[in-house]
């Protein structure tokens, strides 16, 4: 099956939590990941749009479960940041529940990108991203994200530190580097991305969506 068109997503809409989500049908990939760990760049580039994702300047703006459609019931899924200190504690907490329960309870997910800042990667909360995903059998692709900003061996050394430490999890997690400006990694993001979208095709709608 050749690869999707990611240029062709397009904003569907924003859920507080699960139950303001459409119905749990089609596939869905989510992107997850601190808040200045490059996530919007990331949907950005891959879809080759300059402001699909917004970037926001202000910490906790973000924090609605955001969807694009690809293609009919194919989904990313831009999940609330994390990790930003300015945010009060009963926020950070009604977040993590939110994003705890999409990545236990939504049916229709089928992978998981959790995006790292390479200079400062596998935090409590990411870990923890990937510790519900393996648990709830989701693959999980780890994007170490500013790969531009370190040299090319430091870049290596925490390339297979963040593998070596992964294979922790004890699940599906592959780890490759990323970089939004130097266009690092996005062809690998998009090989990983059909072959999680062409489950699809073992998994058919019915006619009428149900």
């Amino acid at each position: 099956m050749s690869g999707w068109n990611y240029h062709v997503t397009h904003f569907v809409t924003s859920a507080p939590d699960i139950r303001h989500l459409p119905a749990d049908v089609g596939i869905e990939v989510a992107f997850a990941g601190r808040s200045n760990a490059g996530k919007s760049s990331a949907l950005n580039t891959l879809t080759n749009q300059k402001s699909l994702a917004r970037t926001s300047k202000t910490p906790g703006r973000t924090q609605l479960i955001n969807l694009f459609q690809v293609a009919e019931g194919i989904r990313l899924v831009d999940l609330p940041g994390y990790g930003y200190a300015e945010v009060p504690e009963e926020m950070k907490r009604k977040w993590q529940r939110a994003l705890g329960e999409y990545l236990q309870k939504r049916e229709c997910l089928k992978g998981l990108v959790v995006l790292m800042d390479i200079r400062h990667p596998l935090k409590d909360l990411d870990q923890q991203m990937i510790e519900w995903a393996v648990q709830s059998q989701i693959p999980v692709l780890v994007l170490l994200t500013k790969a531009d900003k370190l040299a090319s061996g430091a870049r290596k050394s925490q390339l297979n530190m963040v593998r070596e430490a992964s294979l922790a999890f004890m699940g599906d997690v592959q780890v490759e580097l990323f970089s939004s400006l130097k266009k690092i990694g996005v062809d690998k993001l998009r090989l990983k991305l059909d072959s999680w979208f062409s489950a699809q095709d073992e998994a058919p709608l019915s006619e009428d969506g149900e």
